[in-house]
């Protein structure tokens, strides 16, 4: 569903689109209520019908919320209007890693400070039992302060606590039978780790595997 420039989304009016990816598009938006830019992920109307794509769209809420990190960027909600669903997400300044990189060699110290950085998001989603699935430079922010930010949770997962039982029936944000069984691969090729790329269940080490 593509959304043009004075689009409502609820209290949200669409102001310029930013770009798209595989969970749907991102626009840029004004809060109308609280008189502060966003940006909107649109899942597109035509794959609403679609319940695995759906629950992962909703489940990337539900992660997305549980994270409260300085490296991480925040969600402010999930909105619905018409046929349209979105998340409302940080509005974040600056480039991506990968744009950084396509400008050529980043300095050695200024490299170190972004990858440590990256470090803490991870930490602070792996201790909450999240695992991202889908790390690359593509998905962090590096905002003009110097400040990153890790992106698009969209197929993160909370690994089984140790000594659950598997169900997920206590955590509104474990996939178990959908988009984490065995066969199914989602992520990106190129940042996969080897066990990922089979098909085969993932835990945190799939993360330091993509970010190393």
């Amino acid at each position: 569903m593509a959304l043009t420039r004075g689009t409502r989304v609820g209290i949200y009016e669409v102001t310029a689109k930013i770009g798209e990816g595989g969970m749907g598009e991102v626009y840029q938006a004004h809060d109308t209520t609280l008189d502060r830019d966003v940006a909107l992920k649109v899942l597109p109307a035509a794959l609403t019908a679609d319940p695995d794509r759906l629950a992962r769209f909703q489940r990337e809420a539900k992660v997305l919320a549980s994270l409260n990190h300085p490296n991480i960027g925040g969600i402010y909600g999930l909105e619905r209007a018409d046929d349209a669903q979105a998340l409302v997400l940080e509005l974040i300044d600056g480039p991506t890693l990968a744009d950084r990189i396509a400008e050529g060699p980043i300095p050695v110290d200024e490299a170190l400070e972004i990858a440590g950085q990256i470090a803490e998001a991870l930490e602070a989603a792996h201790e909450q039992g999240i695992i991202h699935r889908d790390l690359k430079p593509a998905n962090v922010k590096v905002k003009t302060d110097g400040t990153v930010k890790v992106l698009d949770f969209g197929l993160a997962k909370a690994v089984n606590p140790e000594g659950g039982d598997g169900s997920g029936a206590d955590n509104p944000t474990v996939s178990l039978t959908g988009a984490t069984q065995m066969g199914m691969v989602v992520g990106t090729a190129a940042y996969m780790a080897p066990e990922q790329a089979r098909g085969k269940p993932v835990d945190k080490r799939a993360d330091i595997w993509s970010f190393g």
